[in-house]
């Protein structure tokens, strides 16, 4: 049998723009290895087989510049097809979960921490279901739209259209194991992980 402490596996949920990458930041500082699943999905679009399927379902719409997935283009199609946001789903999630298995496996090895699951879907794809925790970031949705509209150039309108399609805050909050006001203070953010992990470390060593 192995004597590898298994981590703890962190799950991080907010509304968009709340401050949740730099959450995640935070607890890698603090030795935790992050999955950072919009990345991790991002990158699967360009594998082979995967791009070939997009190409198979939907045409050389999705396709952009040197034959590459227009990353754009296929966010157009599962924002407002419901039915093509699972057809994706299915198609990437079994391989994001294995690649979840394996980091999971690495933090072990490594004795980190814990290893957080950065996903924008978290409780909609289900996976606070593999979670000890799930750590909420909340923000004034003023902060939010001005934050996305510097980073991302989605006017309010394209944050209110994004939002729709996720389940709704109230329910992300009230299914999480605690809450962070990230008001836009770095310091004060960090502080707050830190001592959230130190708790959920202490109450875990108590079981």
């Amino acid at each position: 049998m192995s004597s590898l402490r298994k981590p703890l596996v962190i799950g991080l949920a907010g509304g968009i723009g709340a401050g949740k990458s730099a959450a995640a930041a935070a607890l890698a500082d603090l030795g935790c290895l992050v999955s950072d699943s919009d990345q991790a999905a991002k990158a699967e679009l360009d594998v082979p087989e995967v791009r070939d399927a997009l190409v198979r379902w939907w045409g050389p719409r999705v396709l952009g510049v040197g034959g590459r997935i227009d990353r754009a283009q296929v966010a157009a199609i599962i924002f407002s097809d419901p039915e093509a946001r699972r057809r994706l789903e299915a198609l990437v999630h079994p391989r994001l979960r294995a690649a979840r298995s394996a980091l999971i496996d690495r933090a072990a090895a490594l004795d980190a921490p814990g290893v957080v699951i950065d996903a924008p879907l978290l409780f909609e794809a289900g996976l606070d279901t593999e979670c000890d925790a799930v750590l909420f970031i909340d923000a004034p949705r003023e902060l939010r739209a001005a934050r996305v509209r510097a980073t991302r150039g989605w006017d309010e309108g394209e944050l209110e259209r994004r939002e729709r399609a996720q389940f709704p805050l109230e329910q992300k909050r009230a299914r999480s194991s605690a809450v962070i006001e990230n008001a836009g203070d770095e310091r004060a953010l960090r502080a707050a992980v830190r001592a959230f992990l130190v708790e959920l470390q202490t109450r875990t060593e108590r079981r």
